[in-house]
């Protein structure tokens, strides 16, 4: 039996020294028992051994999960998830073989960047998304109106009216409101409906999915902001390759969670890294990826601060629009 990293470990790192630890002994674990990430190591000529830090681990392109079951070990899951995408598009599959610590790791992120569930009424406005099977995201709203206890919470399809009148009830109550929507079913509510909000925060997840053309993401921002009375748009940062998300408060700045970190890569030598303020490929290390694998090479542009934040910029040339979190800039 190999040597498992323990996964509550992962959840309990306080800073980069042990996050570099931990990445590491994860590193080795994936590198011997995830058939495809040793595979494509072997191909690029890789010994897993000679690798001591965290900038000399190749990051497998997340294109693998379109065409391959990235899982360690045997072939055993709890649980499948799809990706999102317009008509004709291949669609990526993450194979989850322990439910539990996709459950931890996004109530535990959630809490860290907002606090207690249970102060919530969340409202998940992603008809997207629930028209289909398969949505790590409803998952993840599912749970979360379930944890938060308020007989408000619940999801909405393309009933505008309801949600409208279920915002307004909400404010004159003065309670603490999570609307978590997709951006083009955000954009369709707040062309029809003004309002003036004060308790909610309004959270977009993703890009127009073919529905209208992308929108840069500031001018959403903008429009958004000016039809809700809310000082700031919040925003996800996730995908269906990774168990883990990173939370933006405002003008698309994201952070991550302890066990979550991005590198920038040269986009002309994947193999290379970037200094702060620099922009090229996004690679995410997710350490709740632990059975599948969590050194990912996407195909988003970004660019890291000296805040420890990032900023999406776009996507590769020729890339599919994905999911969570797509918008031009």
């Amino acid at each position: 039996m190999m040597n498992v990293p323990k996964y509550q470990d992962i959840f309990q790192l306080e800073n980069s020294k042990q996050f570099e630890i931990i990445a590491l002994q994860v590193f080795q674990y994936q590198s011997k028992s995830n058939k495809v990430y040793k595979e494509y190591l072997d191909c690029l000529g890789i010994n897993p051994t000679k690798i001591e830090t965290i900038s000399k681990i190749p990051f497998l392109p997340v294109e693998f999960f379109k065409t391959h079951r990235v899982l360690c070990e045997n072939e055993d899951f709890e649980i499948q998830f799809t990706s999102s995408g317009t008509t004709g598009m291949d669609f990526s599959s993450h194979y989850v073989k322990k439910i539990d610590i996709y459950q931890e790791s996004f109530i535990r992120a959630f809490e860290m960047f907002y606090g207690a569930i249970s102060d919530y009424c969340i409202l998940a406005l992603l008809p997207s998304y629930l028209e289909r099977s398969g949505s790590s995201l409803v998952f993840m709203a599912d749970e979360l109106i379930r944890r938060s206890g308020n007989e408000n919470s619940g999801f909405y399809l393309y009933n505008f009216e309801a949600l409208h009148e279920k915002l307004l009830r909400l404010e004159k109550m003065k309670q603490k409101v999570l609307l978590l929507g997709v951006s083009f079913a955000l954009s369709d509510f707040f062309e029809n409906y003004k309002m003036s909000l004060k308790y909610t925060i309004v959270m977009e997840t993703g890009g127009m999915k073919g529905r209208k053309k992308e929108p840069v993401r500031s001018e959403l921002h903008d429009f958004i902001k000016s039809a809700s009375g809310v000082r700031q748009i919040h925003s996800e940062y996730g995908m269906t390759e990774l168990l883990s998300q990173g939370y933006s408060s405002g003008k698309g700045q994201f952070f991550c969670p302890p066990w979550m970190c991005i590198l920038i890569r040269d986009v002309y030598d994947p193999f290379d890294f970037l200094q702060e303020n620099k922009s090229g490929g996004l690679n995410v290390i997710d350490l709740a990826n632990l059975y599948s694998c969590s050194f990912l090479e996407t195909k988003d542009l970004a660019v890291k601060h000296p805040n420890g934040s990032f900023e999406i910029l776009g996507r590769f040339d020729q890339s599919d629009v994905r999911g969570c979190n797509l918008l031009a800039v």
